[in-house]
């Protein structure tokens, strides 16, 4: 049952097209009376199964869109008695319908991938042993064990000394933290370091991770429903056509002068014309790398004002990389680059990993640490090639024997890459130099403000969960309108709320890639995701993905959206004006059914044709 409503549209364009098919074999057969029959009955389920939809959005929406043209239309027919008439235009409204289903082709927004993310089971220390059980037994007081990579399975207080924690799916910062005994861990988030304990204090279901759910669902109920355009142009469409159907009847006194005017009244243009023209601007999106879901998406991007762009993972690369490496001592950057990822190669810490990464870029040799000893969250220690060699915080490295006014006079060093992380390297109980981290900004991020100017966009903000002096240099780098900083996801729907609340700001485009931004994609007019890491909530939430890691195709994406409307317009204006003109020909009597039909299969012809441009845009 579900499969026949989700492809109501198909099944009933393929009705229609076997209805004709086989009235008019019986026709050619010498058999009229059966192949009236088909069309009738045919028309009848049509014409009712439209008559329930469009009494539904009357009386729902309050709105008589383009469905409402076809149904008089149809009914017109049936009732005159031009059955092979009606029956086309039940294909032609089907047919449309049809071809929107088949190109939007998109999952319902459950949140089928966040669901499957989070936590479902949870390893609990009880009577000395590790008892494993589901998310949901978990009882407030429980210990819950965490190990390495796993995810936290709900709210509670570190136990153990000190837990290295990747935040980035709640908060969007992409470095990871580190919280000490005592302090507050989500759900959600994951161990980035050694396996810890923490206390659960509240349910599963109470959890930040169950929180975020909630507000994606409330964010969907909150937008606001679009208009089709077929629908906002129906609105003057079937007045004049009842009007001119009613004059033509009334002065002539011949119903089948009013039904020509019906005929040729089709809304076809509207009906195929803008479904078309967005349908070809899905195909040249997704010749862009950019997965645009339905048209009603395309729709909207034609007429985005506003756009915001996620921090972490969206503008930025989204892992930490080697900004700059500054020579305390007489280490130069090579070899201080060279004995710190030695060390770091044995730790499984993120920075660690960048740290190995951009050495091997820098075809260092890397050689293998003895006596290795780290302390997670905090730095890490090991002999190569007879050197004692610590990487960590200032703190971890005072520890270690490295001079305190060694470390402190590293604080001169402040402005060297914003401070996004500095790992300071000792070697034999010497400070050797500071490694500056940083987020750094997508090449391809470079120049897209720009480029979203030029295709009418007013306002370019972004709105980060990164600190403020983080959040803003990479705002002056790609020369945003505004930066909102420290934005949790609630932070983030309340600025797209106050864009909502501006006419002047919309329709307002979010872009993000984390679970975090999925709130966000939900309530924006258009959510568009980063997705080529993969399928996330982000994408299952968003309108469109883009499957190429590269976010200047959003420009090229609103381009498409931009091409394929305005293509759409002139299609339906055209179709409509010259229906109009063959409306009035046939209200004076020069244009009867038969030949009103094949103009108007000329017509359509001309603005499918015409809406196919939008291939090319």
């Amino acid at each position: 049952m579900r499969w026949l409503i989700g492809h109501r549209a198909r099944i009933l364009a393929a009705v229609a097209f076997a209805a004709i098919v086989v009235g008019g074999a019986a026709h050619l057969l010498g058999h009229p009376a059966l192949g009236d029959a088909i069309w009738r009955t045919v028309l009848v389920v049509l014409a009712a199964e439209l008559a329930v939809e469009v009494a539904w959005t009357v009386a729902v929406e309050h709105n008589m869109g383009v469905d409402t043209i076809a149904l008089v239309a149809m009914a017109g027919s049936l009732a005159l008695g031009e059955l092979l008439a009606g029956v086309v235009i039940g294909l032609m409204f089907s047919g449309g319908l049809a071809l929107e289903e088949l190109a939007s082709a998109r999952a319902r927004r459950e949140l089928t991938a966040l669901v499957e993310r989070a936590p479902k089971r949870a390893r609990i220390r009880a009577g000395g042993e590790l008892r494993d059980v589901p998310v949901e037994e978990v009882e407030v007081g429980d210990i819950a064990v965490v190990r390495t990579g796993e995810l936290v399975p709900v709210d509670g207080t570190l136990v153990s000394e000190q837990a290295v924690i990747d935040t980035s799916t709640l908060t969007g910062e992409p470095l990871p933290v580190t919280v000490g005994q005592g302090m507050p861990v989500l759900s959600g988030t994951a161990n980035a370091g050694t396996p810890f304990d923490v206390r659960a204090r509240r349910p599963a279901a109470e959890s930040a991770y169950a929180a975020l759910v909630r507000l994606v669902s409330q964010a969907e109920t909150e937008r606001a429903p679009l208009v089709r355009i077929a629908d906002r142009y129906a609105g003057f469409f079937l007045p004049a056509t009842l009007l001119i159907a009613g004059l033509a009847w009334a002065l002539s006194g011949d119903a089948v002068r009013g039904l020509a005017v019906v005929v040729v009244a089709t809304p076809c243009p509207l009906i195929l014309a803008a479904p078309i023209a967005l349908v070809s601007g899905l195909s040249r999106a997704a010749g862009a790398g950019v997965i645009v879901k339905s048209t009603g998406a395309i729709e909207t991007l034609g007429q985005v004002r506003t756009v915001l762009f996620d921090k972490t993972g969206t503008l930025t690369v989204g892992t930490p990389e080697v900004r700059e490496i500054v020579p305390t001592g007489k280490l130069g950057r090579a070899e201080i680059l060279a004995l710190a990822a030695s060390v770091d190669s044995m730790s499984a810490h993120v920075l660690g990993s960048a740290l190995t990464e951009a050495a091997r870029e820098a075809d260092l040799a890397l050689k293998e640490p003895r006596d290795v000893e780290e302390d997670p969250g905090q730095g890490i220690a090991g002999t190569v090639d007879g050197q004692r060699v610590a990487v960590g915080s200032r703190d971890y490295l005072a520890g270690q024997g490295v001079p305190r006014a060694r470390l402190e006079a590293a604080s001169l060093l402040d402005g060297h890459g914003s401070g996004e992380a500095r790992v300071m390297v000792g070697v034999d109980d010497d400070l050797g130099g500071v490694i500056v981290m940083a987020d750094d900004l997508r090449p391809d991020a470079r120049g897209i403000v720009e480029r979203l100017r030029a295709e009418g966009v007013r306002q370019v903000a972004m709105v980060s969960g990164d600190r403020r002096s983080v959040a803003e240099r990479i705002g002056r780098e790609i020369g945003v309108d505004r930066v909102y900083s420290e934005q949790s996801p609630e932070d983030k729907l309340e600025v797209i709320r106050r864009l909502h609340g501006d006419p002047t700001r919309g329709p307002v485009m979010m872009v993000g890639d984390g679970v975090n931004d999925a709130p966000a994609l939900a309530m924006a007019d258009i959510g568009i995701a980063m997705g080529a890491g993969g399928a996330t909530v982000s994408s299952q939430t968003a309108d469109a993905v883009i499957t190429v890691d590269r976010v200047d195709r959003v420009a090229d994406a609103i381009h498409a959206g931009r091409g394929a409307l305005r293509i759409a317009r002139q299609s339906v204006v055209v179709g409509m004006g010259l229906s109009l003109a063959a409306m009035l020909v046939a209200a004076f009597g020069y244009l009867p059914p038969l030949t009103g039909a094949l103009l108007q299969e000329g017509i359509d012809l001309a603005v499918i044709l015409n809406a196919l441009r939008a291939l090319r845009v």
